[in-house]
């Protein structure tokens, strides 16, 4: 996993959610925005529980 690409997932991430705060809003197109974002939000989540898995991982070692 990528820091810089988990960064740009949740830049990401928080455009989409303003998405449905903006004047740009289409009831139409929510359906699908959410979708988006929901797939967008469980990546972020999977790449965090990989890099949590990392740290601790790397806190057992050092405290060895």
């Amino acid at each position: 996993m990528n820091e810089n690409n988990l960064n740009q997932k949740i830049e990401e991430l928080d455009k989409r959610v303003e998405w449905f705060y903006s004047d740009d809003f289409k009831l139409e197109e929510a359906i699908t925005k959410y979708e988006e974002a929901t797939k967008l939000a469980k990546d972020v989540e999977k790449d965090l529980k990989e890099l949590k898995n990392r740290i601790e991982v790397l806190k057992e070692k050092f405290d060895k």
